[in-house]
């Protein structure tokens, strides 16, 4: 889809992702080494009470099911950034997250016709639709070529 194909309201869900154990503490260990993420024993002391994704690998997956769904990928032109981010729930090994996405804000560019600014509200459950992750992003579209 190209930046004319969007409206405010429409909507997308992407395909759902398991996130192993193994893969949440190899991550951790390189970007988040909280006890939390990293150590089963010290995790089972924990306010959680087990192993939990790291908030930003939880952002990272959601992004990568995004580009999974090829709603915008013929088009992106990337992004300026992200607003509103929340983690709202732990996200577990072997739970199944998917995400949905909901056009916000759609915006010709003025001085660059070529293109336009979608803002997408992006909500992540996971397999009992438990809100665990919520953000916005505003993604740079490029026009369909032609017009």
């Amino acid at each position: 889809m190209y930046f004319e194909d969007f409206e405010v309201g429409y909507r997308f869900e992407t395909p759902v992702r398991a996130l192993s154990e193994s893969e949440i503490v190899d991550y951790a260990r390189v970007y988040d080494p909280q006890p939390f993420h990293v150590d089963p024993e010290a995790a089972a002391q924990s306010i959680y009470g087990g192993i939990i994704a790291s908030g930003l690998q939880t952002c990272a997956v959601a992004f990568a099911l995004t580009l999974k769904a090829e709603v915008f990928n013929e088009s992106s032109m990337g992004s300026s950034g992200m607003d509103r981010i929340r983690w709202l729930k732990p996200v577990r090994p072997g739970d199944l997250i998917g995400v949905t996405g909901e056009v916000t804000e759609v915006t010709r560019s003025a001085s660059r016709p070529d293109r336009g600014r979608i803002v997408i509200d992006y909500t992540v459950t996971n397999q009992t639709g438990e809100v665990v992750l919520t953000y916005a992003i505003t993604h740079l579209l490029r026009c369909r070529p032609g017009i």
